[in-house]
């Protein structure tokens, strides 16, 4: 077998059809066949949907084509050619780019410094920096490529991975959720965008658990279930419940949503919130106010970077208020409360972050689930001179993953083993699983099968309807909208006046994330004493 450059192995294979050609790729991970004998072409100038539940071997699927992983068995033929691509750089070398779920940037970095490791050529960073701001315009995904990434919010991070992916003018871009942080009108132009791409020769395999949008953009698709190839099928042929239904192998429950209460007892309230920006990227949060009352889930939508991350923080506690009285908690004040102080006032909170915020990787489901709760569940879980209950603990996480269908490999594995639309529904389980009174979630469903989401989703709103205040932090317009009494828009800092859902639409809510109509206020001031 010849070798042709960055580590890329080649062998004439026939005469050159379509771009790529897969045969009985297959992966294992111990005894679990993550990839069970998949085939799937896709043809040059076609976008090509990968559809499937949380687990159900995408992931596993594209780190083969990108080189971040290697096959046991089967063959990738690229332009014709048999091909072993044994790494990232291999792969971008034969022209394979890649967006990733979860980002693969150094946060020490700029986004134009991230961005330039991945370019082969050597190029002047103010070269690089130019090229990116351009191509930022160009796709209306603002980016200032001298951030620091870790001061970016997700959002703003996977606009630096497109970007950097799009840079190297790959003949194939896999793209997993691109438009999970983008609003109605960035998301048209995204598809105009990969339209073009489409049109010039350039193909996409793309990954979304939204249906309506791959039946829109994609020519065909390619779904997975338990690591095997169930269906290929032309997504605009199909319905969004045909499609789901070949994902999960049955129907979806869909989502039903009663009628919530207005004149309930305001749970969590904020009153002229403010906070300077933590740093020279960062977002000021200015005169924040909000009231969500029992048994009313209130939506927050804005695109990714506008004050969601610093309002959760403050909600949290994460970062204290200066005063008590801005944040009240079953009219209780709690702006100096740290996060265990609030949770003891009956508050929950899940973080948008899976991996390193809401759960620690390299900890057991166990042991993440006691850093929550070894507060408020006392002596359930901990016992005299702050010994485990193993056993009580181990039965709680067992209860949680039943309660919310994860699928795990084992009894009690790491959070890093669960997929993250897994570890997603554990995490908020996790939360569920107390009862609070109030619920502040950042991202509920982000990267999520139909099957999981249509859980979560009818979770948020069950929890509401038996009393509790749920307040949902979203860039999924869908999302807000399916499971939301009212919603409300953070832009620049500021959070509008909240719409009940039955006035909201698209096109009002887009508008408000856009810039329009900013300054207006979410809920009534507090009463002063």
């Amino acid at each position: 077998m010849a070798t042709t450059g960055a580590g890329v192995d080649r062998k004439r294979e026939g005469k050159a059809g379509g771009l790529l050609t897969v045969r009985g790729l297959t992966k294992i991970f111990g005894t679990l066949k993550a990839c069970d004998g998949i085939d799937l072409s896709i043809g040059r100038g076609e976008i090509h949907a990968l559809l499937g539940e949380n687990g159900a071997g995408k992931s596993t699927f594209v780190k083969m084509l990108f080189g971040a992983l290697e096959p046991a068995s089967g063959e990738i033929l690229w332009k014709g050619e048999r091909v072993s691509i044994s790494s990232p750089g291999a792969a971008r070398h034969l022209g394979i780019g890649m967006v990733f779920q979860h980002f693969s940037l150094f946060e020490a970095l700029t986004a134009a410094e991230n961005i330039m490791l991945s370019l082969d050529e050597k190029t002047p960073i103010l070269k690089i920096a130019e090229r990116a701001r351009e191509l930022s315009k160009a796709y209306g995904l603002p980016l200032d490529p001298f951030a620091h990434v870790g001061d970016l919010s997700v959002g703003e991070r996977q606009r630096i991975e497109i970007i950097r992916c799009l840079l190297q003018k790959p003949d194939l871009i896999i793209l997993d959720e691109p438009t999970s942080v983008l609003t109605p009108q960035e998301a048209d132009k995204l598809f105009e965008t990969l339209e073009t791409l489409r049109d010039e020769g350039k193909s996409i395999l793309y990954i979304s658990h939204r249906l309506e949008e791959v039946k829109r953009l994609c020519d065909r698709a390619t779904v997975l279930r338990h690591g095997k190839v169930v269906a290929h099928c032309d997504p605009r042929k199909e319905t969004a419940t045909s499609l789901a239904r070949m994902m999960v192998g049955d129907e979806v429950q869909a989502v039903k949503r009663a009628a919530g209460g207005s004149g309930g007892e305001v749970l969590l309230e904020v009153a002229g919130l403010a906070r300077p920006a933590a740093n020279p990227f960062a977002v000021p949060l200015r005169d924040i106010r909000l009231a969500v009352r029992s048994g009313e889930v209130l939506g927050i939508a804005g695109v990714a970077g506008n004050g969601q991350g610093e309002l959760f923080e403050a909600l949290s506690g994460e970062v204290l208020q200066e005063s008590a009285a801005s944040l009240r908690i079953r009219g209780k004040d709690a702006g100096r409360l740290s996060i265990s102080g609030r949770r003891l006032l009956g508050a929950a909170f899940v973080p948008e972050e899976r991996l390193g915020h809401g759960a620690v990787p390299q900890m057991r489901l166990s042991e993440n689930l006691l850093l929550s709760r070894h507060v408020t569940d006392g002596r359930a879980l901990v016992g005299p001179l702050w010994t485990v209950r193993g056993g009580a603990l181990a039965k709680a996480a067992a209860r949680i993953a039943a309660a919310m269908d994860v699928r795990k490999g084992g009894d009690d594995p790491e959070a890093a083993a669960l997929s993250g639309g897994n570890l997603q529904k554990f995490i908020i389980g996790r939360e569920l699983d107390r009862q609070p009174s109030v619920l502040v979630v950042n991202q509920p469903t982000w990267g999520v099968d139909a099957g999981a989401a249509a859980r979560i989703r009818q979770a948020l709103i069950d929890l509401a309807r038996s009393g509790s205040a749920v307040l949902v932090i979203s860039q999924d317009l869908d999302e807000l909208f399916e499971i939301s009494d009212a919603i409300a828009v953070m832009h620049d800092g500021r959070l509008s006046a909240p719409l009940p859902i039955a006035e909201a639409t698209f096109e009002k809510i887009g508008l408000l994330m856009g810039g329009a109509e900013p300054g207006h206020h979410a809920g009534a001031p507090l009463e002063t004493a």
